[in-house]
């Protein structure tokens, strides 16, 4: 069998977090030898994205944190340890974690992520109005721009489209205007409606 085939027999084909049944991936644990399927968790889309902080915290999503802490598989624990840290202010989770035991092998690896030092908050890019921008968006700009080193101005109004986002920037995304990639803040962009 492959890794992924014994990952979806161990799982039942089932998100080994929350039980969905629906877009499964196989997710590594960082930072453990890779290929191995004592570092890989068979995971839905919604729990990764949530994992890589690419979407906000949906708190009622991870109350299934509750029954995955309890597993035999060290990734399954190291994972609900880290995302019970980014929950800790809630008292479910707090109180999950004081009755957590993670061996002092498996507590280190959980910490290498630095997770637990940070807040459940997450940077995400947002537009003037709060619209979260993904890569392939299209948005108007809301204020006439000069572009640095370039006689080009971005005027009010300028639509840019299948923008890219910068990705250790949330306040910066890329686009083209008149032929020449710029980088352009997202406090002065609007999300075009799809």
């Amino acid at each position: 069998m492959k890794p992924e085939a014994q990952l979806r027999e161990r799982s039942n084909n089932r998100c080994e977090l929350c039980q969905a049944e629906d877009n499964l991936k196989v997710y590594e644990v960082s930072p453990i030898a890779a290929n191995s399927k004592d570092n890989e968790v068979l995971i839905c889309l919604k729990c990764i994205a949530q994992i890589d902080k690419k979407e906000e915290l949906d708190r009622t999503h991870w109350a299934c944190l509750t029954t995955s802490m309890w597993s035999e598989i060290p990734a399954i624990q190291i994972i609900s340890w880290r995302m019970l840290n980014r929950l800790r202010n809630e008292s479910w989770a707090s109180e999950a974690l004081d009755m957590m035991y993670l061996d002092e092998e498996n507590l280190a690896w959980a910490k290498t992520s630095g997770d637990h030092e940070n807040d459940g908050s997450v940077d995400l890019h947002k537009d003037c109005n709060g619209q979260m921008l993904q890569g392939g968006d299209t948005v108007v700009l809301i204020k006439s721009l000069d572009v640095k080193g370039s006689t080009l101005n971005a005027k009010l109004g300028t639509v840019v489209k299948n923008i890219r986002l910068v990705e250790d920037n949330t306040d910066q995304i890329e686009g083209r205007i008149e032929g020449q990639v710029i980088v352009i803040l997202t406090k002065y962009v609007r999300k075009q409606a799809s």
